[in-house]
């Protein structure tokens, strides 16, 4: 057993008998880990995603270090408003993933499902409540939550606010694309940058938030250009590498770090061998745990997963003379917003982008718009004449994801799209 094994097994007892005191210790652990990925990176992956695992560990290790200087929110909240402020957003999504990493999410789930929380509610949103209520994560300051995507968010901050006295506000994002809708919530979004201000004790400048708007829409363009090369070239990544990606385009979005990390990774990216194997496009969350999805993405030269909604979720420049109503219509036109007929259209539009030669669409457990809207979005692929498997799993609780299923599915699907080369 390695240091590192020891060490984790070390904490995730603390945390079972002496929550109270194993919170330093946990981040102790995340900062180890963020030295580690600095001076020993993963030589199997590419440099850009070495970087931005680097990147990724330091956001919610140097975060957490320092009290006071970050509030949760969910994936979507606004980060360019906070970090207007010089306030880091940490989600309460990644965070549950970043506590996996001490095999500690099903602890914290069953904890929670034992003080009463709902078995049915989203399992990201039990590991983080049960981590809450044991008392091994200490409160943050305030917390922004959306009613974007996840009906859990509502209840979720909710519930933290009622146990543990955390303030937040919830924005309330319209289904509508209308001139109403769209000023119903930037008013919403000025009166958070107020709200911000005065829990932080920080002035809010305007011309901070149009300047992380500036940058924001260069770092969108380099994406876009990123995702292109990525057609052409093999960038070998982990899976896992898509979950940091995500991170950086929700938490980091808007700050001159990630814009240039991504300006890297296209100059990096020029140095790889062209890429001869399928293009995956991926819908939906990334068990990066998941041993045989793991087995086949990680460093593959043959498949190579090259874009995902979450990831993708916003394709327009923003008007930085308009901040709020331009961050108002980013979250109305949001691919998760609405109905999932809206998600499939912007989806569609994506694939006639990207060109993937296949779609794999993974139904995490306990998400009803997957589940329910992923019928669908086949039908839709259908008509492209693009291949999509549907995988149902769990995206953090290892008991909810069936890998031998899964390998058996998966090895089926690239079985035909292997024949379908061969035919051609």
């Amino acid at each position: 057993m390695s240091v590192a094994d020891k060490y984790i097994d070390y904490v995730k007892k603390e945390a079972i008998e002496r929550p109270e005191k194993s919170w330093d210790k946990m981040v102790l652990g995340f900062q180890a880990n963020k030295l580690k990925t600095k001076l020993l990176p993963k030589k199997a992956i590419s440099k850009g995603y070495q970087k931005l695992e680097a990147m990724m560990m330091s956001l919610v290790a140097d975060s957490l270090f320092k009290e006071g200087s970050y509030v949760w929110g969910n994936i979507f909240a606004p980060c360019e408003i906070m970090q207007s402020l010089g306030v880091r957003t940490l989600s309460i999504e990644c965070l549950s993933c970043y506590l996996s990493g001490y095999h500690l999410e099903d602890y914290f789930i069953d904890y929670a499902q034992n003080i009463g929380i709902a078995p049915t509610l989203c399992s990201y949103h039990k590991t983080f409540l049960g981590a809450s209520d044991s008392g091994v994560i200490p409160n943050p300051v305030y917390a922004v939550g959306t009613s974007l995507s996840c009906d859990g968010n509502l209840n979720t901050f909710r519930y933290l606010e009622k146990k543990r006295g955390v303030p937040f506000t919830l924005l309330d994002i319209p289904y509508r694309d209308d001139d109403t809708s769209v000023e119903y919530l930037a008013r919403q979004l000025e009166e958070l940058s107020y709200t911000l201000s005065q829990v932080f004790k920080k002035p809010f400048k305007l011309e901070s938030l149009k300047e992380a708007i500036r940058i924001e829409n260069e770092t969108r363009r380099q994406l876009v250009k990123f995702f292109h090369l990525l057609q052409e070239h093999f960038y070998p990544g982990e899976l896992i590498s898509q979950l940091y990606l995500m991170m950086g385009t929700h938490l980091l979005m808007g700050t001159q770090e990630f814009l240039d990390l991504v300006r890297f990774m296209n100059e990096d990216i020029l140095t790889y061998p062209a890429f001869e194997g399928k293009r995956i496009l991926w819908v939906h969350l990334l068990p990066f745990y998941q041993e045989s999805l793991r087995q086949y993405f990680n460093g593959s030269s043959q498949y190579q997963i090259f874009g995902s909604d979450i990831i993708l979720d916003s394709w327009e420049d923003l008007d930085e003379t308009q901040p709020f109503r331009s961050l108002a219509k980013k979250l109305i036109r949001n691919i998760y917003n609405g109905s999932y007929s809206h998600k499939a259209d912007m989806l569609s539009d994506l694939a006639d982008r990207l060109k993937p030669d296949a779609v794999i669409h993974f139904c995490h457990w306990g998400c009803k718009q997957a589940s329910g809207g992923s019928i669908l979005l086949k039908e839709r692929m259908q008509e492209k004449h693009i291949p999509m498997l549907i995988l149902d799993g769990d995206g953090i609780d290892k008991r909810n994801s069936h890998d031998g299923q899964i390998k058996t599915r998966l090895e089926a699907f690239l079985e035909m799209l292997e024949g379908e080369n061969k035919a051609c």
